[in-house]
């Protein structure tokens, strides 16, 4: 059972990740710490430990196709959750390793998008449609209006967004 971040790299390792790809779920797992704070500090509810998990699981499939680290391709994506499966992994956590790249999919959850739009902000990405499908599910949580929370929300995703270049200056790892 995956109860923290670090359960989830501890399982990482003893499936034989790549210190790079720790590195690489840490990273994005900083843009996803920024996310959650700033939403639980608007007192948006949702499952903010499923998001931190989720982060820190949704690439294992690149332990199988380690060529996903530096270029493009999907198939990690099933790879990683059928992985997890078999470890004993939550479904519903696991799929973060599919649901990460088809977040506008019917039934991806808040906190899957949540997922999603950190590992686009990680790299200074901007994923507007995203973007915009955060912000009204966050207003919808919080009784608020998508123009109530656009602003500040487009600030935040930005400052996010801004950290990219240390944030991939330090996924170097030798």
């Amino acid at each position: 059972m995956l109860n923290n971040r670090f359960d989830a790299y501890c399982l990482l390792r003893n499936l034989g990740a790549s210190a790079r790809l720790i590195r690489h779920v840490e990273l994005v797992g900083e843009a996803g710490e920024a996310l959650v704070a700033n939403l639980q500090k608007r007192g948006i509810h949702f499952d903010a430990n499923f998001v931190e998990c989720g982060i820190a699981i949704h690439d294992a499939g690149k332990m199988l196709f380690p060529e996903e680290l530096d270029g493009p391709g999907s198939q990690h994506e099933v790879a990683g959750e059928r992985m997890l499966l078999e470890r004993g992994v939550d479904p519903k956590l696991a799929h973060c390793c599919v649901s990460h790249a088809v977040w506008a999919a019917d039934g991806v959850t808040f906190e899957e998008r949540l997922v999603a739009l950190a590992d686009k902000l990680w790299k200074g990405k901007r994923e507007k449609a995203l973007e915009l499908v955060i912000i009204d599910s966050a207003a919808e949580r919080s009784g608020l209006t998508r123009w109530d929370l656009f602003a500040e929300l487009d600030i935040l995703f930005e400052e996010i967004a801004a950290g990219a270049d240390d944030r991939l200056a330090r996924s170097k790892v030798a």
